[in-house]
Formats: structure tokens, sequence, C-alpha cells
């Protein structure tokens, strides 16, 4: 991971994965736009030139994807409907 911003993001996509999991537990129900909006607030900060992929993912709300990207593990994203991995 190329910066604190990417390793920020990538903390944000962890925390929203472990909130999404304990969802069929938890009780009550975890609220999840601050987690949401968290991420789009790290996403506006990339920078233009940052990887097309990661910006792709975001922008798709495919944060899973992004997750997996950020961890260095880009190969085990499946292909998309808009044929992008």
């Amino acid at each position: 991971m190329e910066n604190s911003l990417e390793k920020s993001l990538l903390a944000a996509l962890l925390d929203l994965d472990q909130a999404v999991r304990s969802m069929p537990t938890a009780n009550p129900k975890p609220n999840l736009m601050p987690l949401f909006n968290h991420i789009d607030e790290l996403t506006k900060q990339l920078p233009r030139n940052a990887d097309p992929a990661l910006l792709h993912y975001l922008h798709k709300k495919s944060y899973e994807k992004a997750r997996l990207f950020l961890q260095g593990r880009d190969a085990e994203n499946q292909a998309g409907n808009c044929r992008h991995v």
C-alpha cells in the first residue's frame, strides 16, 4: 500500500466488512451509514492519479473488491456486469 490514505481506506473497508459479518447476530443491527459516509469521504480525497481499478471499485460501491485490491488480492476479484474485474 502506497500511502496513509489507502491505509485509512483499507481500515474503513475492514470495519464495514466486520459490521456486515456481525449483522446476523447483532441486536440491534449496526447502522452502516456512518461507515459508508466515511468511505465516501476518503474516496473523495484520493488523487486523480490513483489506481483506476481502485477508483472504479469505490465509485461503483464495490467495497469488497476495493478491500481485496488494497490487500493485494485483486486477482481474487470476479468480473462484474460492467466487464471490469
